[in-house]
């Protein structure tokens, strides 16, 4: 008799687990990383769609702030976590293109540490300069650079960073030489443009088209290859006669390597169709962004393709970290 109860137990114990097991992702609450600070463009976007996958998966997205190292104490915080979906990473072309051809000794490889999930959106970025500069269009910006070689300088928001690597592309298409000023974030930069104490600076649409818009800043082209919905009276810079300049910055869902891939094509399918909803093109559309949903595969080859973009930059334009 005991040895049928124990029996019975155990069949029991194993139905369990494999009911458990066959348990319809997601079950339980989930993290999304954001390796930015709150408030930001990016983690804008990341909240957003964070709470649209809530609100469709009837689970809690705990979304967490993890800003530091260019992304580095971000990623690291989710390649310690278990690989089962519940936690993701929402990253950025700096983090996951840019940096890994900037500093090769990272603590991680993009492309094997982690699993795409989608390319979530693109944002243009605009070339605005100071009203005082005499130019109102790139091919003014390469005339005037030429005339005055290293007496025309530009902002970043730090070495490295994807506005000045979007500088660089630029000067080198261009063979101009113009002077690269650093800062320390972008409201910095932004302060400094529109008192005139640097000419020019490419950055987001949310942080310079309001004083684009007031006068304060002149727009004088996108780094898109079309023109940008949020300013489509602003040429791109390949318009100037720079065939095939492309500079823009993009946010994507990602998670460790091993993830199931029944939970990335779940997590891949409700995320592509929220993505694509009117509301969230609106949403985006407010802030310059514009949606890109896609295949695993296709971030995952988007994201080499960046990665070798910036290499040959960087090659270029002799830039090195210190």
């Amino acid at each position: 008799m005991k040895t049928i109860i124990r029996c019975g137990l155990v069949a029991l114990l194993l139905v369990s687990a494999s009911w458990a097991g066959a348990q319809p992702f997601p079950s339980k609450s989930l993290r999304m990383v954001i390796h930015f600070p709150p408030g930001g463009p990016t983690d804008f976007v990341g909240r957003a769609l964070a709470q649209k996958l809530s609100e469709s998966w009837k689970q809690q997205i705990i979304v967490e702030n993890r800003p530091g190292a260019g992304g580095v104490i971000g990623i690291e915080a989710v390649l310690r976590s278990p690989a089962d979906g519940y936690t993701l990473l929402f990253g950025t072309s700096g983090s996951l293109a840019l940096a890994p051809a900037l500093n090769p000794k990272l603590p991680y490889n993009v492309f094997t540490d982690l699993a795409p999930i989608t390319l979530v959106v693109i944002n243009p970025q605009i070339l605005v300069v100071h009203p005082s500069l005499p130019v109102k269009s790139v091919r003014d910006l390469i005339k005037l650079a030429k005339s005055k070689p290293g007496q025309i300088n530009y902002a970043s928001v730090g070495p490295g960073s994807p506005n000045h690597m979007g500088m660089e592309l630029l000067k080198s298409m261009a063979g101009i030489d113009m002077v690269h000023i650093p800062y320390k974030g972008t409201a910095p930069a932004v302060t400094d443009l529109i008192s005139g104490q640097v000419s020019l600076l490419f950055n987001s649409m949310p942080s310079v088209l309001p004083h684009v818009k007031t006068g304060r800043l002149r727009g004088i082209a996108v780094g898109s290859a079309k023109r940008s919905p949020a300013a489509p009276d602003i040429p791109t810079v390949a318009e100037a006669g720079l065939t095939g300049y492309q500079y823009v910055t993009w946010y994507a869902l990602l998670a460790p390597a091993a993830t199931p891939k029944d939970v990335i094509a779940k997590i891949n399918a409700d995320s592509v169709r929220i993505l694509s909803q009117p509301d969230m093109v609106e949403r985006f559309a407010s802030q310059g962004a514009e949606p890109a949903p896609g295949t695993p595969d296709a971030l995952g080859q988007f994201m080499r393709a960046e990665h070798e973009g910036w290499k040959k930059v960087i090659k270029t334009a002799n830039i090195k970290l210190d």
